[in-house]
């Protein structure tokens, strides 16, 4: 494994321009691209006019800042929508066809409770980087994008199950859709969650994957105060080995209070997983055995259902962070600049006892109880930040964990790489 991978900042014009972040930022063989609000670039303003016309907006941005690194629509892996109006979805779909008539990337539909400048809809895209970001170093320009589906699943034309490209497989959120009758499975929250762990792990048997590949899971409901069922349902997909328990693994983890979701469910599961094979072309020493390496610090709040840090391949995968005080495992005293420091502060725990610096970041996700203290964040997030490198995210949702007000994760690049098995 090369250690001298870069981390990879770029803007365009043609799309909109902040100095708090980057719109897209590469690191090994993936582009994160920052949320995509519906701006014109030329005025930094929302567009005029519907629904449908925002959300054209927010696909012309992501198209411009595909194109203006020399790659196409049909090199994202992954595209996420956020709309504050689940009814909205369908005139959104819409215009997502346009953008994608034949090939479909992995997906992710959620309704929430606010976006930045009272938007209505917000799009995020993942995009392939195949010739990497190793400088002057020769690296496959032709890797190959895997896209699988199964009927073991439920299927949409609207997304691929899973798509694959380098070292990890990207995952359709699931919904729990029964894949035989199409329909939301009876039951509450609890029968609803393991249907949808169900649907993962019918998609990784599909590719040959074990379920304790997964490193990072992102779980959305409608109703907080459901957590503790659906960690109890949680608990006994992971760990799913004899290996996994005896080292207690578990993914790095993302719990997100959510408006609505597509057919009203309760509950949506997210996954991202490794690729331990890789996609070809690749060497052969590149290929086999990588390890996932995953890390917890004393100095920064434990789950027992998530790890701070899961590493594979060329990322880090970081768990996302409440306003805790790692001593007393209690929110902070303060309002959200306290507390978004906090998170910012066990984030850089984290990734500091594995030998990585905030500076490695190459997307950071924020969730706000209330998307009115944006600004106060934002205060706090530029002596974290002050080159506006990382990629970002920002959407609003009514509830948090703890009752916090802000929640931050994040994604940092691994340099080194995790090494193959002995």
């Amino acid at each position: 494994m090369s250690g001298d991978n870069v981390v990879l900042a770029r803007s365009t014009e043609n799309a909109p321009v902040s100095p708090l972040y980057s719109q897209t930022v590469a690191f090994s063989h993936y582009n994160n691209l920052s949320m995509q609000l519906p701006l014109d670039p030329s005025t930094g303003a929302l567009v005029a006019g519907g629904i449908r016309e925002q959300a054209e907006q927010c696909f012309e941005n992501i198209q411009a800042i595909v194109e203006s690194i020399d790659h196409r629509m049909t090199d994202v892996v992954r595209i996420t929508v956020f709309v504050t109006d689940i009814k909205d979805v369908d005139v959104v779909d819409d215009v997502y066809r346009a953008c994608f008539p034949t090939y479909v990337p992995a997906r992710t539909v959620v309704a929430v409770a606010a976006l930045p400048m009272n938007a209505p809809v917000a799009v995020e895209a993942l995009v392939s980087n195949g010739e990497g970001t190793i400088p002057n170093a020769p690296q496959a320009g032709d890797l190959v994008k895997y896209v699988n589906n199964t009927d073991a699943a439920p299927l949409c034309d609207l997304s691929s199950q899973t798509v694959a490209f380098s070292h990890y497989n990207n995952l359709s959120a699931q919904l729990p859709i029964d894949p035989q009758s199409g329909q939301i499975v009876p039951g509450g929250i609890k029968e609803q969650t393991a249907q949808c762990l169900k649907n993962v792990k019918a998609i990784l048997n599909s590719i040959d994957v074990p379920f304790d590949d997964i490193v990072k899971v992102t779980v959305f409901v409608r109703d907080i105060s459901d957590l503790e069922a659906v960690d109890e349902v949680y608990s006994t997909f992971f760990p799913d080995s004899g290996i996994a328990r005896a080292v207690a693994y578990v993914p790095a983890r993302t719990v997100v209070e959510v408006a609505d979701l597509p057919l009203h469910a309760l509950v949506q599961i997210e996954a991202v997983v490794s690729h331990g094979d890789g996609t070809p072309p690749q060497a052969v020493e590149d290929r086999h055995g990588l390890i996932i390496e995953a890390n917890n610090t004393d100095n920064a709040p434990k789950n027992p259902l998530a790890t701070q840090s899961v590493a594979f391949s060329h990322y880090n995968n970081v768990s996302a962070q409440l306003p805790l005080d790692p001593k007393t495992g209690e929110l902070v005293e303060g309002g959200v600049g306290e507390q978004a420091e906090q998170c910012l502060r066990n984030i850089k725990a984290i990734i500091e006892s594995v030998g990585h610096r905030m500076e490695d970041a190459v997307k950071v996700n924020i969730f706000l109880a209330n998307i009115g203290d944006l600004d106060a964040v934002n205060d706090v997030y530029r002596t974290f930040f002050q080159n506006g490198t990382p990629a970002r995210r920002v959407v609003g949702t009514s509830a948090l964990p703890y009752g916090a007000l802000v929640q931050i994760d994040a994604i940092f690049g691994n340099a080194e790489g995790t090494p193959p098995v002995a």
